[in-house]
């Protein structure tokens, strides 16, 4: 084993016990990063390192979407539109049994769409429509569990910070990555709808059903989310139309997100003031990630840990599949101690390699053609299996940090309640991968075909 390989190794249990003991992604990779090539190469890289590189990944272009759909969404987050989706949502669901439930989701969904982060739909949505789960008398693990759930939608339904940073990652296409998610993402919103409704046939007291709405009620609650169905429609039709690029699309959204608050006077200066240094502190942490990310991944690759694995798995004699599962796995289980975007920017450099080399290097597997598909096509498909599986970890013990947000809004109902309640959710989550990974034209075709 060389030195350069064992350095790899050293740095990477060094990056794991700073993260253990609750450092900073961003700065233990950094640290881990900037010291291993300090070991590797010199001073004369890092200096040169902490000279240019900061200016070079911050003035990627693809990236300025990023701050434009986190405003997008902090705007949102003010402005009542959770408030008018789950309204809309009740009125036409909130009679079935379970059917307020089954708003709490169309709402999550609909709110991950001009939002696009799973905690803050999980939040949003949790103060939005608790009182009236309570109020309906929904089990506390339905309504809690459903609601932690629901969050998980913002990460997949277009559009997506970590959807965008995945791509930018990889170098996929954005656009095509938009368009990948959408079925995924309408799939997940289906089978949600069906563990809910086979939870309340199972147990028809813990999902009771709501008023029927009169006509007018309906007709109100459905007129007051057109707009959101509006900007939906043109920022991401709009993107799949070709109409222009991500980053215009992004600031067309906060135009008109902003233009509605303001036409219906339910954003304040003040509010606006809040909003921006929100999306400053979240944009500058995610941006500080991303650097401390590229000098990791610098002194990774100098180090040639990750090309190392790549061919040692690809020469395992495993199956393409079964490397593909067991990588999954990893993150599910990696998911349940870490946020979303920290995962993908720490694990993908090593675990996309190996599945590149897969799929056209040494080992192709028995049949010899390693996945079937092109490189930009496994880019994309095991970019949604990954964020999904990364998500699970918001609604998996013992961390599960939307169970802990939903716990924080509930007080009376036990986190380990919570948990039960989301483990049906769970359950779904793992047969819509099955289906992704058995069937990858669910997330193939929609791009194939637009395209």
């Amino acid at each position: 084993m060389s030195d350069a390989l064992i350095y790899g190794l050293a740095g990477l249990g060094a990056l794991v016990g700073l993260i253990m003991i609750r450092m900073p992604v961003a700065y233990a990779m950094i640290l881990v990063g900037g010291i291993g090539t300090l070991l590797l190469n010199g001073p004369g890289l890092v200096l040169s390192q902490l000279k240019t590189l900061a200016y070079g990944q911050f003035s990627i272009y693809d990236l300025s979407v990023v701050p434009m759909f986190v405003l997008m969404g902090a705007i949102a987050s003010r402005i009542g539109l959770s408030q008018a989706l789950f309204r809309a949502a009740n009125a036409w669901m909130g009679w079935l049994p379970g059917g307020t439930a089954m708003a709490a989701i169309a709402g999550c969904a609909g709110f991950g769409a001009v939002c696009g982060s799973s905690l803050a739909t999980a939040s949003t949505m949790g103060k939005v429509a608790l009182p009236e789960l309570r109020r309906y008398k929904f089990s506390g693990a339905l309504a809690t569990g459903t609601l932690a759930a629901g969050g998980v939608l913002g990460i997949l339904i277009p559009p997506s910070v970590v959807l965008i940073v995945y791509a930018i990652t990889v170098e996929a296409n954005i656009v095509t990555m938009f368009m990948a998610a959408m079925i995924p993402g309408l799939l997940a919103v289906i089978m949600f709808l069906l563990t809910i409704a086979a939870y309340v046939a199972i147990r028809p007291e813990a999902g009771p059903r709501g008023k029927t709405p009169e006509r007018r009620e309906l007709v109100e609650a459905s007129i007051g989310v057109i707009p959101v169905f509006l900007i939906f429609g043109l920022v991401i039709g709009g993107i799949y139309a070709g109409l222009f690029n991500p980053t215009p699309a992004a600031a067309v959204g906060v135009f008109l997100v902003l233009a509605y608050g303001l036409v219906q006077r339910r954003i304040s200066l003040s509010d606006l003031r809040e909003t921006l240094l929100e999306t400053a502190s979240t944009s500058g942490m995610i941006y500080l990630i991303l650097l401390g990310a590229e000098m990791l991944k610098i002194f990774m690759s100098r180090s040639g840990l990750p090309q190392e694995a790549a061919t040692w798995i690809a020469t395992s004699g495993l199956a393409p599949m079964t490397v593909l599962v067991i990588l999954l796995v990893a993150l599910i289980l990696l998911g349940c101690l870490m946020d979303s975007l920290s995962m993908i920017l720490l694990v993908i450099p090593f675990f996309w390699p190996v599945l590149q080399e897969i799929n056209g290097g040494v080992y192709q597997g028995a049949d010899g053609a390693g996945f079937g598909m092109s490189t930009e096509d496994l880019k994309v498909w095991f970019g949604i299996l990954a964020l999904i599986v990364v998500e699970l970890g918001l609604i998996t013990p013992p961390v599960g940090m939307n169970v802990f947000v939903i716990s924080s809004l509930d007080r009376d109902t036990p986190m380990i309640e919570t948990f039960k309640g989301v483990m049906p959710f769970f359950g779904a989550e793992l047969v819509r991968v099955a289906l992704l990974l058995l069937f990858p034209v669910l997330t193939l075709g929609l791009p194939a075909w637009l395209s």
